[in-house]
């Protein structure tokens, strides 16, 4: 496989969206955290430790996807610089591991979504009781 500097270039684009997705993603969940903690000071509500727990759970993956997406960018580069330097092989080992850590990326970010929406689905679950219940 011929590998030259314009292929590990063409990530760049994807990945500086990833990441740009994945702060947004982050951002979004500390608003709700801050949010929440006022809440759960006022009424001690078990679904609002629930939230919490998830939101616990949320951010070390986030923390995590941003890490190893940031690690592929950082990958992405060094597979250019060895390319450039003349590393063939050594380039198409990193570029290799760059592409598996943006795979651990991506599957990070599909286990953070299946928790947002289990949270989404805790917040229906109690708005149904909720209107059950009246």
């Amino acid at each position: 496989m011929e590998l030259t500097l314009t292929t590990p270039g063409l990530l760049f684009p994807a990945l500086s969206l990833l990441l740009l997705a994945y702060t947004n993603r982050f951002m979004a969940t500390a608003s709700l955290v801050r949010g929440l903690k006022p809440r759960y000071a006022s009424s001690q509500s078990q679904l609002v430790l629930a939230q919490i727990q998830n939101l616990r759970t949320r951010l070390v993956l986030i923390r995590n996807m941003q890490a190893v997406g940031i690690g592929s960018l950082f990958g992405c580069v060094l597979c250019m610089f060895l390319l450039f330097a003349g590393y063939n092989t050594a380039g198409k080992y990193v570029f290799g591991l760059s592409l598996l850590m943006l795979l651990a990326s991506l599957g990070l970010a599909l286990r953070e979504i299946q928790i947002s929406v289990h949270a989404l689905e805790l917040e229906l679950d109690d708005m149904a009781e909720e209107k059950g219940g009246k």
